[in-house]
C-alpha cells in the first residue's frame, strides 16, 4: 500500500515538491553561509519523495541523551534563517500541491501528507527522516524513560 501511495504522490505533484526541495538543497550548498541547512534540507527531500512509510522525527527524540541547550539554541537560530530564505516558499509549494491533490478524490491521502510536510518545511532543522517503525520505537522508548523517571 505504501508503494502505491508513494507512486500516487509522485504522479499527483510529489515530483514538483521534491524538485523544489532539491533546488533548495542546491542553493543551501551554493550559498556557503547556509551550508549547515543542507543536511535538514536533504532529509526532508527524502520525505517529500517517499512520504508514506517514512516520518520526520526530531533528533532529540532519536537520541535524547545527546540533546543540549547550545545545540537547541543554534538549531532555533538556523530555523529562523531557514524560514526567511527557503521555508516559506517550500511550505507554500506543499500547500498548493496538497490543495490540488485534495481536489481529486483519489489524492486526498496524499494531499493530507503534503499538509503535514508543509508544517515541517517551516522549521526543519533537527528533523531526521526515519521509517515509521523506527519513529514509533523511539517515541515508545522516550515514553518509557519519562515514566521511569517520574
Amino acid at each position: 500500500m505504501r508503494t502505491v501511495l508513494n507512486v500516487l504522490n509522485f504522479v499527483l505533484g510529489g515530483f514538483f515538491t521534491t524538485l523544489a526541495w532539491l533546488i533548495a538543497t542546491f542553493f543551501s550548498i551554493v550559498l556557503i553561509f547556509t551550508l549547515p541547512l543542507t543536511r535538514s534540507c536533504w532529509e526532508i527531500t527524502k520525505l517529500s519523495f517517499l512520504p508514506f512509510g517514512n516520518e520526520a522525527i526530531h533528533v532529540d527524540e532519536l537520541n535524547p541523551d545527546k540533546s543540549n541547550a547550545l545545540l537547541s539554541a543554534s538549531g532555533s537560530l538556523l530555523n529562523i534563517v531557514w524560514l526567511i530564505l527557503f521555508g516559506w516558499w517550500l511550505c507554500l509549494s506543499h500547500i498548493a500541491a496538497g490543495i490540488a491533490q485534495c481536489i481529486t478524490i483519489i489524492g486526498i491521502p496524499v494531499g493530507i501528507t503534503n499538509f503535514k510536510i508543509a508544517a515541517i518545511a517551516l522549521w526543519p532543522i533537527g528533523q531526521r527522516v526515519v521509517s515509521v517503525e523506527m519513529a514509533q520505537l523511539a517515541r515508545a522508548e522516550n515514553a518509557r524513560r519519562q515514566y521511569q523517571r517520574h
